[in-house]
């Protein structure tokens, strides 16, 4: 049976990440899974800091990947909005694809720094429950770990360096 398609994104915070995961997952028919909606349901309140984030984080990773693993299986495409910005996170993803032998697509969306911040304070006034997380403060402190993806990698990417 063929497998199902993973889909998952690099790009700082602020970049569009969501927003395009959404889009993909409804033209593509696909199982959408967003981490921000799995850690706020598990661990509400929880998250605070950097390493509320990273602890909480790796704490799902083990049943998600499973999760999505067995999705694949069954051939049905799956959208992660998980971030892939560092080297460790998107090894985690080649463990996800490799193992069952799943096509996949890296999609790097690549936007200045300025236009980040600028739609990280716009989702503050629309998301007000987001508000004392998406900080500036929190984008440098995030954006210091920021890597983006080299062909060195081995990846299936699409680079996108504007929302189309």
């Amino acid at each position: 049976m063929n497998k199902g398609s993973l889909t998952f994104f690099c790009g700082k915070m602020g970049s569009g990440k969501s927003t395009r995961a959404a889009e993909i997952a409804q033209e593509s028919n696909a199982v959408l899974l967003s981490e921000d909606e799995w850690l706020a349901s598990l661990y509400p309140n929880r998250i605070s800091s950097l390493n509320d984030y990273i602890e909480y984080s790796n704490l799902l990773k083990p049943q998600i990947k499973k999760l999505v693993q067995s999705i694949l299986s069954t051939g049905t495409n799956v959208v992660m909005d998980f971030p892939a910005n560092t080297l460790s996170q998107r090894n985690w993803f080649r463990s996800i694809f490799s193992e069952i032998e799943a096509p996949h697509n890296l999609i790097y969306i690549d936007l200045p720094n300025e236009v980040c911040l600028k739609q990280i304070g716009k989702r503050r006034k629309e998301q007000p429950e987001r508000a004392a997380t998406d900080t500036p403060d929190m984008f440098e402190q995030v954006t210091k770990y920021f890597v983006a993806p080299t062909s060195e990698e081995g990846f299936n990417t699409t680079k996108v360096t504007q929302n189309a």
